[in-house]
């Protein structure tokens, strides 16, 4: 877990967020055992930024990996953030309900769910 923890607070290190000043960093983990990260970067035009998890998902991808083996998010705030309800049902669609998400602050404080705790009832394409 330490190298997602890494790879996800030096990402959140490079966030663009001057709108929020909420800095996130995502790490997530192939099944290939490789470590992919990203950044929130938010943008004037709101919606249009990315979420960390997002760009991490995008990093994985352009690797040739599809499946999510675990994720590390980072935050800096009060309390360890917990990816939003887009991010999610993106994380659903590589991960499998028993994948680990470890939701941190830069701090040390860390808590962590399963994907199945995060989004109970996922949109799954397999399914329908």
């Amino acid at each position: 877990m330490k190298n997602l923890s890494n790879a996800a607070k030096a990402a959140m290190q490079k966030a663009y967020a001057p709108y929020s000043n909420y800095s996130v960093g995502a790490a997530v983990r192939g099944s290939n055992g490789e470590v992919y990260s990203g950044c929130n970067v938010e943008n004037a035009a709101y919606p249009l930024g990315n979420c960390a998890e997002t760009s991490a998902i995008a990093a994985m991808i352009a690797g040739g990996e599809r499946e999510i083996a675990e994720v590390f998010i980072m935050t800096k705030g009060a309390k360890p953030g917990t990816p939003c309800g887009g991010c999610r049902q993106r994380l659903a669609e590589f991960a499998s309900a028993d994948v680990l998400v470890h939701c941190a602050l830069e701090g040390g404080e860390v808590n962590t769910y399963t994907m199945g705790e995060l989004l109970p009832h996922a949109f799954d394409l397999k399914e329908q």
